[in-house]
């Protein structure tokens, strides 16, 4: 079975730090370029940051460039992303995906080319 699961959110204080984790299982990473994805309630989806099958493509949406950070461990089939002068606005939950590619790409506006989603990790950011 193919599958990918989050881990590492929570609560913290502004200005805190997180590191979220994305495991596949079923499937190498090696193959899949890896999304992070974020919805607040009552908001829409929006992509966060991604990485590309190889590592040499990142993205990162405008509001957490400089905070965010997304890397992969291939050897641990995982995918983090450090989270770090988290704001009150970062407060969502967040999905990894993986998304099949045979390029050294990832593609962060378009969710729909995902293949496989996590059910998500809560982050909450309050003093």
């Amino acid at each position: 079975q193919l599958q990918v699961v989050e881990s590492g959110g929570g609560l913290v204080q502004p200005g805190g730090s997180l590191r979220l984790s994305c495991a596949a299982s079923g499937f190498t990473l090696t193959n899949y370029a890896i999304g992070w994805f974020r919805q607040a309630p009552g908001k829409e989806r929006e992509g966060v940051s991604c990485i590309s099958t190889r590592g040499g493509r990142l993205r990162y949406a405008d509001s957490v460039k400089g905070r965010f950070t997304i890397s992969r461990d291939n050897a641990k089939n995982t995918v983090y992303l450090q989270l770090n002068s988290l704001k009150p606005e970062d407060t969502a939950v967040y999905y990894c995906a993986a998304d099949r590619q045979l390029f050294d790409i990832c593609v962060l506006s378009d969710g729909n080319s995902y293949d496989y989603w996590g059910q998500g990790t809560q982050v909450t950011v309050s003093s």
